[in-house]
């Protein structure tokens, strides 16, 4: 299992996401081909409301801590609300209505 698959199948275990997004971004680093070093994550749940942006990034820390001490050598955690997130990016746009297969 790649380590996306594995960070992304931690979080979906533990927290309940309207938005995620786990984005492998060790090409953009002088690291060898095909590692997964190098992440980000987004992310929109109603388990950050209450939590500072410091409590956000150990609750996910914590989570992670077994490939943090490992394989991760950078994550970068962006964690909204869902209200944070509508303010920051709106709504998602609707998908154009189908026409079917033959119009």
């Amino acid at each position: 299992m790649s380590m996306q698959s594995t960070i992304e199948g931690k979080l979906v275990t533990a927290i309940d996401f309207q938005h995620l997004e786990v984005i492998n971004e060790s090409d953009n680093h002088n690291v060898p081909p095909g590692s997964e070093s190098h992440f980000k994550l987004i992310m929109v749940s109603s388990v950050f409301d209450d939590m500072n942006l410091l409590s956000r990034h150990r609750c996910i820390n914590d989570i992670l801590q077994e490939e943090l001490a490992g394989k991760i050598h950078a994550l970068a955690i962006h964690a909204y609300t869902d209200k944070e997130w509508q303010e920051r990016h709106g709504d998602a746009p609707m998908s154009p209505p189908c026409l079917g297969g033959s119009k």
